[in-house]
This record gives C-alpha cells, structure tokens and sequence, in this order.
C-alpha cells in the first residue's frame, strides 16, 4: 500500500491557484485559433482595445499570479481572507465569460470556463475550512 501524506493547505492553495492559471493560458492560447481572432488582434478590434483595457486586464490576471506566492507566505489570515475574496470574484469572473461564450467555436472557452469555475469554487471552499492551530 502507498503512503498518502496530508498535504500542507498553503500547497494546496498555491497548486490550486497554479492550476487555474494554466487553464487560463490554455483556454487564451486556443483562443487564438478561433476565426479571425489573430486578424482582429492584429487591427487591435479584439476586447482589450485600448491601452487601458489591456492594463487592466495584465492587473486582473496578476491576482491569480501573485496568489500562488502569497499562500506560501502569507500569514495564513490574511491569505484565507484573500483566497476567499479573489476565489469568490474569479468564479464570477468565469461564470460570466463561459456565459458569454456559447457559440460553437468557443465550447472549448466554455469547457474550461466550467473548469476554472470548479477550481475557484474549491479554493473558496478550501479557505473557509482552513485548518485551525491546535492550541
């Protein structure tokens, strides 16, 4: 029999978060391979239009970026209270976008818009239990 050793929450935050960013670049990256979306990237007549579109966009996806570092180093209050906040905005944030994207070439978007949303559902639900110190 193989040995199953607890894993610490704040890997388990941080591999979580990880996990959700990958779904984000591959969901992004086969984007690219739906009708004219490289044209209209080109004539800059995508959604980030706009230098302030795109830079909030770049601060949007830092969040999920800077989340995996700051549950390993994060006093484990703080990092619960944001995992909760960010998990809580980013499910809406999928929802929202899989929602918006039912055409047929974007079932793959949908897909993994459902998939992000169970990630960041479980990162919700896996900071509101965070493990207590025994004292």
């Amino acid at each position: 029999m193989l040995e199953n050793q607890p894993v610490n929450i704040k890997i388990k935050m941080a591999t979580l978060w990880i996990t959700l960013m990958f779904l984000y670049i591959y969901g992004d990256y086969f984007e690219l391979y739906t009708p004219s979306k490289v044209e209209k990237l080109m004539n800059v007549t995508d959604v980030l239009d706009s230098p302030v579109k795109l830079f909030v966009a770049a601060v949007v996806l830092a969040i999920p970026a800077f989340m995996i570092a700051f549950n390993i180093f994060l006093k484990p209050a703080i990092s619960r209270i944001l995992n909760i906040l960010f998990g809580s905005l980013f499910t809406l944030v999928v929802v929202l976008v899989g929602s918006t994207s039912l055409y047929p070439w974007y079932s793959f978007y949908v897909f993994y818009a459902f998939l992000e949303a169970l990630v960041t559902i479980y990162i919700v639900w896996q900071a509101w239990k965070w493990p207590k110190e025994n004292i």
